[in-house]
Order: structure tokens, then C-alpha cells, then sequence
């Protein structure tokens, strides 16, 4: 089974569109492989790197609201998956990202603005971690020496899709 978590990508903005997340320009490539140097190529946020060690490491992403929004395309998933991310936690995702996100495998998770600011309370810590334990609906997250879990919800039918590997691994079983 898939793991979700692991080191964490911190983007601290509001209203993170999918033209940053995967430019346009490069929406002609041929397979969700090569989109993968492109990822969040075109975000402005001050400090942020798209070529770090540190976004190349990531495996969740913990941002603000509205996270995806913009156009409805699936490669701003795609580069996601591609690079490694197994989850984005925000406040609130554009719907159609979200659950394009749940079709491709990935979690995509709803916490209220406090729990966010706890958890940006950790960004400053290097050794940051996010685990997240789908049956149990909850998170782990630790750096600098600190720990704190919080729990989550998902509706039942986007668990399944993401514990199945997204869609097409769903249908595969069931159908």
C-alpha cells in the first residue's frame, strides 16, 4: 500500500492557481513524466525555490485557501504526482483540482485556518514531517522536536479512490 506523507513543502499564499503549479506552456508535453521539471515553476512567494532540495524532497504540500484554482486541467495534479507528493493539506481546494487529486491517488485535505496555522507553526523546522493515516483520519505532524496529531474527514468514496491508487485503479477492482 501507498504511503502518504514525508517531508514537507510549505507554501504560504492563498489562491495558488494552476497555471503556477504546472505553466501552460508546457501543457503540450507528451507524458505527465515530462512536466516533472516544470513544477511550480512559475510560483512567486518570497524565499521559494522550485529547483530546492527542499521541493525536490517534498511528499506533502501544506498551503492556504483555494489551492488549485484557475483552470481545470489534470496536469496540475499530474506534476504533482509525478514529483512525489502524495497529499496537499490547505484550507480549501478549487473543487475540480481537489477532486482530480482524489482521481489521481493523491489526498487532498480540508483542515480549518487554526490547524493550518499550527501546522505553518513547524515551517521554520528543516526536519519537518507530515504522516497521514487515512483509516484513521488523521495527521502526524513533527519537527524541531515537536509533535502534533490532528484528525481530518474525506467523504468515503474519495478514501477509496485514494487508498485504490485514483480512478482507474478503483474501477480496475470493482468493475
Amino acid at each position: 500500500m501507498k504511503t502518504f506523507g514525508g517531508p514537507v513543502l510549505f507554501l504560504d499564499r492563498d489562491d495558488i492557481n494552476t497555471d503556477e503549479i504546472i505553466p501552460a506552456r508546457y501543457l503540450t508535453e507528451i507524458t505527465k513524466a515530462d512536466l516533472k521539471p516544470y513544477i511550480l515553476e512559475d510560483l512567486k512567494l518570497s524565499g521559494f525555490d522550485p529547483k530546492s532540495e527542499t521541493t525536490k524532497a517534498a511528499r506533502v504540500i501544506v498551503t492556504r485557501a483555494n489551492f488549485g484554482c484557475g483552470s481545470s486541467r489534470e496536469h496540475a495534479p499530474w506534476v504533482l504526482e509525478v514529483n512525489g507528493i502524495t497529499a496537499v493539506i490547505a484550507e480549501s481546494f478549487a473543487r475540480i483540482f481537489r477532486q482530480n487529486m482524489f482521481n489521481c491517488g493523491m489526498a487532498a485535505i480540508e483542515l480549518k485556518k487554526e490547524v493550518i496555522d499550527a501546522l505553518f507553526s513547524y515551517q521554520d523546522c528543516p526536519d519537518s514531517t507530515i504522516a497521514i493515516d487515512l483509516d484513521a483520519l488523521s495527521i502526524t505532524v513533527q519537527g524541531g522536536g515537536r509533535k502534533e496529531t490532528f484528525s481530518f474527514e474525506i467523504a468515503p468514496f474519495d478514501k477509496a479512490l485514494v487508498l485504490a491508487g485514483g480512478w482507474v485503479d478503483y474501477a480496475d477492482k470493482k468493475y
